[in-house]
């Protein structure tokens, strides 16, 4: 399996972009994943946004109901979380943001049936841009980051379930994820660093 996708943001498919009230949702290079652009509102004192609007998010194409909000704060440039999924019956869709720092997002589509099966995306989330990922069920999900305090925060479909929590390797050369080069490795719980290559994952979705 080769890993063709480049990180975005890359120029959307033609006709692909979708804007509804102050939400633009670009698609990723693979199906599913959307890149989206939140207008923001500045003056003097600063500037207001609306990160997450139901009626807006649901017209570009993000219809999942999120039931919890999570946040992490990773102290130290270089710091891996990923490649995390649940399986079903308590499979995640996720929304990613970054309110603090900047990370590099990547997404792996496990979907078997997929035509983008073992392929990837990837994009660039800062706090000062405030773009978000969407990740449906059916993608493992990691991100790496770039600047100190970064702190992440997400939306996701479904609570934690310790049964259905699952992972892929980080670093499974079939994959050739787009991590960037980082002196003595990146920063890694232990449990991320026992995950699976995708050749020896399960059928999932």
């Amino acid at each position: 399996m080769s890993a063709t996708s480049p990180v975005m943001p890359a120029a959307p498919r033609q006709g692909s972009t979708v804007t509804s009230g102050n939400v633009t949702a670009r698609p990723a290079v693979i199906e599913g994943p959307l890149l989206l652009s939140i207008r923001r509102f500045g003056d003097h004192r600063g500037y207001f946004m609306e990160t997450y609007n139901e009626t807006d998010f649901h017209a570009v194409g993000v219809t999942a109901r999120f039931v919890q909000d999570n946040q992490s704060l990773s102290a130290t440039p270089g710091t891996l979380r990923g490649m995390h999924f649940q399986i079903r019956p308590r499979a995640q869709a996720k929304l990613v943001r970054v309110i603090q720092g900047a990370i590099l997002d990547v997404v792996v589509d496990i979907r078997r049936a997929s035509p983008g099966f073992g392929k990837y995306a990837a994009c660039r989330l800062t706090a000062g841009s405030g773009d978000q990922f969407f990740v449906p069920e059916g993608f493992a999900h990691g991100f790496v980051t770039l600047e100190p305090d970064t702190i992440v925060a997400y939306k996701v479909t479904d609570t934690y379930a310790p049964d259905c929590d699952r992972g892929l390797a980080w670093d499974d050369p079939d994959l050739a994820l787009p991590w960037p080069d980082l002196p003595g490795g990146p920063v890694l719980s232990d449990k991320d660093r026992r995950h699976p290559r995708l050749r020896d994952l399960p059928d999932a979705f």
